[in-house]
């Protein structure tokens, strides 16, 4: 199991768009294979950072899903409402 820490901080006054733009992200990531949970946080310090935490059952199935057409393509939906690019971090337990 791993877990992938995204990290985005999105241009003032898109917030709502962006998080309509994300919910449709998560329900493309929930049908593929390997995807286990996922949550999605905002910064209470830093209102436009948000912090995407999702597990998968392995690093593979990660891959797979950051590569596919459905992510590229859903991803594209909000990129330009991003003030730089996504950080990701992938975490496996210790």
């Amino acid at each position: 199991m791993i877990r992938v820490l995204i990290q985005r901080i999105i241009a003032d006054g898109l917030e709502q768009p962006y998080e309509e733009a994300a919910r449709r992200v998560i329900q493309q990531a929930v049908q593929s294979p390997g995807f286990i949970s996922g949550e999605s946080f905002r910064d209470l310090e830093r209102p436009n950072h948000r912090v995407v935490m999702v597990t998968w059952q392995n690093r593979h199935s990660w891959e797979r899903w950051e590569n596919s057409a459905e992510r590229k393509d859903t991803i594209s939906a909000f990129r330009a409402m991003l003030m730089e690019e996504e950080k990701i971090t992938l975490l496996e337990p210790l």
